[in-house]
C-alpha cells in the first residue's frame, strides 16, 4: 500500500468523519471505498465515451454492409 496524504476542508473532513461513523468503519476505509466508487464511475464514462467514438466511426461502413445485405436480398 501506498500512503497518500490530504488537507481536507473542515466541512469535507468533519463529513467523512461523521459518515464513517455512522457505517462503523475507520475514516481511512471510509475514504478508500469512496475513491473506488469514484474510481469506477470514472473509468465507466470514459469507457462509454470510447463505446459512443467507436459506434460513430464505424456507422458509416455498417450503414454500407447493411446496404449491400439489402441488395443482395433483393436479387
Amino acid at each position: 500500500m501506498k500512503t497518500l496524504t490530504l488537507k481536507l476542508p473542515p466541512l469535507l473532513y468533519k463529513g467523512i468523519k461523521e459518515n464513517a461513523a455512522e457505517k462503523g468503519i475507520s475514516m481511512e476505509r471510509y475514504s478508500i471505498e469512496a475513491l473506488e466508487i469514484h474510481n469506477r464511475t470514472h473509468n465507466r464514462k470514459k469507457l462509454a465515451k470510447a463505446f459512443s467514438r467507436a459506434s460513430f466511426l464505424v456507422r458509416e461502413s455498417s450503414m454500407e454492409i447493411n446496404a449491400e445485405w439489402d441488395q443482395l436480398l433483393d436479387d
